[in-house]
């Protein structure tokens, strides 16, 4: 065919070599050379069609390839029902005025029935026929009268004759327009290079202006707000008070980096705001970009506080929020289709996410890795672990970025290369900061600029007695009451003991007017501490709470530790004393920090520790400044010195830390995962570490290729990888079936043999009869040195054991006979495995739990703290996870499978079977499960659908912003498992990818 064809007596002319859009979908995206100018739209709007005229040049000018779509983003002229029923109807109408003629085709069917609005509104390919039909109306309908169609070829133009005459018949017109369009569609013309190449350039740019914009919802709008739908800053403001930016905020927001996606290092004083600015990069992550995100966090409480805060974004802006903490997680995720997820995780379960996601080949489907607190990666076993999570993501994804954190960091430089980041510092805080330091009677304050590092500031000004000396000799009595009950004050103690113990002293110095400072209110907690201990309270809160005071440690259980965190938010405690993880864990602001010694335990206190412990002074929007007060003995004063002009301590690589294990760990995962499978391809992934970075700095005696291979032969030798030899003699390193699952169950190394020979030797003679076998093989093997059994306490318990647990306990190595003769204080000749003595007398502590939960009775009966009990069961829960993950990859441990995912359950909430739906939803905790059940509340569906307003009024102690983070958190959970069953379904009934076929 030619260029231009005659159909039917129909000229059509090919007006453009690529798609074209619609005047009305052009956009200020849209490049300046494709928009339409106003004389254009003038002239499509005042032209008469009868006086448009073809020039022969026009018709003959080759600009057509064979791949135009002249349908201009139609599939079919059919699609377009809405214009060819418009034609119908303009037929109808004609017929009504030429019933003489029907096959007559007048000048009045395009002038007057096809109105301006329908024109304009055409594709340009079907406005050029219209055009041409509008220029041949006349002689088509003469030469109709004379029934021939024999069109006469013109210079270049070529033409096709009609041999038959026209029908009597009128002929359709959107038949005639189809015809004409199929002709166009097949017709194929040369184009000038130069042309072509012209439009290619402009319709990339159309296409990635155009891609941009779908992939925002339609229903969004691209506010003023850093790309995000403005919905999201009235988000942020209601749900978080929080009406503008901080300058630094806007600043790093817009830095090329962010904007570019490239990987990004910014770190600012505590409470500076940092992450607000992660959380907008997630939501633009995950709204904009349509990728799914990771938020690294360090502790399981802060991963339970964020993913309830974010609760209700993820539901007002349709994205899931997954948590991955002790035993929850399911790797890898739930694939899904029609929503992006945010995974909130600590970093031991985040480093198990990453490898899931590339065993899937899915870690691409994640745009964005955050990571608080990224000095950790300098903290021992942890920092091994989160730097092996970070190198993996930097080598298997080239799209994925990284995003860190920290208010401590020294050594950027390092920190910068291992993350190929661009690095953001600033020293805003939104309240000042003042530093002082107390020696015996006087204040100092910090001035790292002056050569003695102190100036005077005051003296105390309080009267003690000798006998008020002699009890707090540090005047901290003197000190907190400058600032409580008005304003609030942390102190911060060396020990846990010590916390109780301070509390205890100011109480017995304050004035009885503290008693009567928001008196109901605190009233009200002693109920709801009473309440979490089943009647329980402690002795010491009992005494420090009338009067505004509590202590806050790891000793306290999981619900005391919530009550008083939300107790000191809310002014109805103005003061705590606690320990340094306070300082890392929790957010929780002061008007006075005080530092009750400069040691932490028996060492000396870090820079970054102080750091974090001070950086808790000053409250943004309640206070205007803040104050911290080291209180320091005479013989500290020249190392206090150093403290406060040193700089940060440097971050180093902790691969090798407790004889190399985690390094051990990451080439066993890396060979595993099929990352590496040569120690050639092993030595060239170790050099993006952070150790590779630094191994001049960690390991100048010997080079990290010698190390790397000492740690092949040490895996070698445990029997978790080997060397095999294909048919070209090339060797390459394979995981063996027990290396696989010691790094698909996070095993640690030096344990996996140890558990392996443990699950067999229970095969052996698993008690099935009850719990305490399978609590026994899920007791974690590190927390066995932090207990000494009570021996008469042990043998107590164990006289209480069934004959068949009895039994069990001596196949395991610890007979009756032991136990009682130790009890007795008598020697034993025969020697016991201590490690299994200890861990058996902790899986009795988990079996009285299983069969009582009721946690301080069980402290009580084995005199422990409550929080050493608690800590128990949330480690046994979360080690039950990883040896599941670990059986589930050793076929002859199939029998454990289904018995260890019904212990996860119990032992993740160890409560009464009917609470457990309540206490799946992130910030339910026992006590307030049984108030939520007593009300009526008995499912996840009753609290997903619970309007807040009624749950303040039912339940009792409950406030309104605790209410909507409790019915948001369920509203998300429900959501989850309703999008995990949709999931399924779908993969159930979709056609296979490898479905054989002819």
């Amino acid at each position: 065919m030619s260029a231009d064809e005659d159909i039917s007596g129909v000229i059509i002319k090919r007006t453009s070599s690529k798609k074209r859009s619609r005047g009305s979908q052009r956009t200020h995206l849209t490049p300046a050379k494709k928009r339409a100018s106003p004389k254009d739209d003038q002239f499509l709007e005042d032209t008469d069609m009868n006086q448009m005229v073809l020039t022969e040049q026009d018709v003959c000018t080759p600009c057509c390839s064979d791949n135009e779509d002249l349908f201009d983003g139609y599939d079919s002229i059919a699609c377009d029902s809405s214009f060819l029923a418009k034609l119908e109807d303009v037929e109808l109408n004609a017929k009504k005025f030429d019933n003489t003629c029907e096959d007559n085709l007048t000048d009045s069917l395009f002038t007057e029935d096809l109105h301006d609005d329908l024109v304009k509104d055409l594709p340009s390919s079907q406005l050029a026929f219209q055009r041409e039909v509008a220029q041949n109306v006349k002689k088509y309908s003469t030469s109709s009268r004379d029934n021939t169609s024999t069109p006469v070829a013109k210079g270049s133009r070529r033409v096709i004759q009609e041999k038959q005459s026209v029908p009597t018949a009128r002929r359709s017109m959107s038949d005639s327009l189809k015809r004409a369009m199929l002709g166009n569609a097949v017709t194929s013309s040369s184009v000038s290079k130069t042309a072509l190449q012209k439009e290619a350039v402009v319709s990339e740019e159309i296409g990635m202006a155009m891609k941009a914009m779908e992939s925002i919802s339609t229903d969004a709008d691209l506010g003023p707000f850093f790309g995000l739908p403005s919905k999201v800053k009235d988000l942020i403001h209601r749900i978080k008070g929080i009406e503008d930016l901080y300058e630094w905020q806007k600043t790093c927001l817009t830095l090329d980096s962010v904007l570019q996606r490239r990987n990004l290092i910014y770190s600012l004083p505590t409470s500076g705001g940092k992450t607000l600015v992660a959380e907008i990069l997630i939501l633009k992550e995950l709204l904009c970009r349509k990728k799914d995100a990771l938020l690294i966090l360090p502790y399981i409480s802060l991963v339970q506080e964020k993913v309830r805060g974010l609760a209700n974004f993820g539901i007002e802006l349709n994205f899931m929020i997954e948590e991955y903490a002790g035993s929850k997680g399911k790797f890898p995720p739930v694939k899904r289709r029609s929503k992006n997820s945010l995974y909130i995780t600590t970093i031991e379960k985040g480093h198990s996410l990453v490898n899931s996601l590339i065993e899937a080949k899915r870690l691409d489907n994640v745009g964005l890795v955050v990571l608080d607190e990224l000095h950790m990666l300098g903290e021992g076993s942890r920092g091994a672990i989160l730097e092996m999570a970070l190198a993996k993501v930097l080598y298997a994804s080239k799209t994925t970025q990284i995003i860190g954190m920290s208010a401590t960091l020294s050594n950027t430089e390092d920190l910068q290369k291992f993350l190929r980041a661009e690095n953001y510092t600033n020293d805003f805080r939104p309240v000042q900061l003042k530093e002082y330091v107390k020696l015996r009677d006087s204040i100092y304050e910090v001035d790292p600029q002056e050569e003695e590092c102190f100036r005077f500031s005051r003296l105390l000004n309080f009267k003690y007695s000798s006998g008020m000396q002699k009890t707090d000799p540090d005047h901290i009595v003197a000190l907190v009451t400058e600032v409580i009950p008005m304003h609030s004050c942390l102190v911060f103690c060396p020990t846990k003991k010590n916390c109780e113990n301070v509390a205890g002293m100011i109480c017995k110095y304050l004035k009885k007017e503290f008693l009567k400072h928001k008196e109901t209110e605190k009233a009200t907690l002693l109920a709801e501490l009473k309440s979490s201990g089943n009647g329980s309270l402690c002795p010491i809160l009992q005494k420090t709470v009338p009067y505004g005071l509590a202590y806050h440690h790891s000793g306290l259980t999981s619900d005391e530790r919530k009550l008083v965190e939300e107790a000191y938010s809310s002014g109805v405690l103005c003061l705590l004393t606690c320990t340094s993880t306070l300082a890392a864990g929790i957010n929780l602001p002061a008007r006075r920090v005080i530092l009750r010694s400069p040691y932490v335990g028996v060492d000396f206190i870090k820079r970054s520790q102080y750091k974090q412990m001070v950086g808790r002074a000053g409250r943004a929007g309640i206070d205007t400044m803040g104050e911290s007060i080291l209180i320091l003995q005479d013989k500290d004063k020249i190392m206090a010195k150093a403290l406060m002009s040193s700089p940060m301590e440097r971050c180093y690589s902790n691969l090798l830390h407790d004889g190399g294990k985690g390094l051990m760990g990451l080439i066993l995962s890396l060979i595993g995962l099929n990352v590496t499978q040569t120690p050639g391809e092993i030595k060239e992934f170790m050099s993006c570490t952070l150790l590779g970075v630094q191994e001049t700095q960690i390991c100048p005696e010997k080079s990290l290729e010698k190390i790397i291979e000492e740690s092949i032969d040490t895996l070698q030798q445990k029997g978790l990888i080997e060397t095999l030899t294909d048919t070209l003699e090339k060797s390459r390193l394979q995981v063996t079936k027990l290396g696989r699952a010691t790094y698909k169950g996070s095993v640690d190394l030096t344990y996996s043999d140890v558990l392996f020979r443990d699950l067999s030797k229970g095969l052996e003679g698993l008690l099935l009869n009850s719990f305490l076998h399978l609590v026994y093989l899920v007791t974690p093997y590190e927390m066995v040195s932090d207990c000494k059994p009570d021996w008469m306490i042990f043998f107590r318990q164990f006289t209480m054991l069934s004959a068949a647990e009895q039994r069990m306990a001596a196949a395991v190595g610890v007979p009756e006979s032991f136990v009682a003769r130790k009890a007795a204080g008598q020697s034993v000749k025969k020697s016991v495995d201590t490690v299994v003595v200890n861990r058996l007398y902790l899986a009795l502590v988990l079996y009285s739990l299983l069969k009582e939960t009721n946690l301080w009775s069980v402290a009580n009966k084995f005199q422990l703290t409550r929080g050493f009990v608690q800590t128990l069961l949330s480690s046994s829960s979360a080690f039950c996870s990883c040896v599941l993950h670990f059986t589930e990859e050793l076929e002859e441990f199939w029998a454990y499978k289904t018995l260890l995912a019904e212990l996860i359950r119990k032992l993740t909430y160890c409560v009464q079977a009917e609470l457990i739906p309540l206490m799946e939803v992130a910030g339910v905790m026992e006590a307030r499960a049984k108030q939520l059940y007593n009300a009526g509340y008995k499912t996840l569906s009753h609290l997903a659908n619970a309007d807040p307003n009624v749950l303040v009024n039912t339940v009792e102690n409950l406030y309104k912003r605790q209410a909507n983070q409790i019915v948001a958190s369920a509203k998300m959970l429900l959501h989850e498992k309703a999008e995990a069953l949709q999931e399924e379904a779908q993969d159930l009934l979709s056609l296979p990818d490898d479905l054989p076929s002819l």
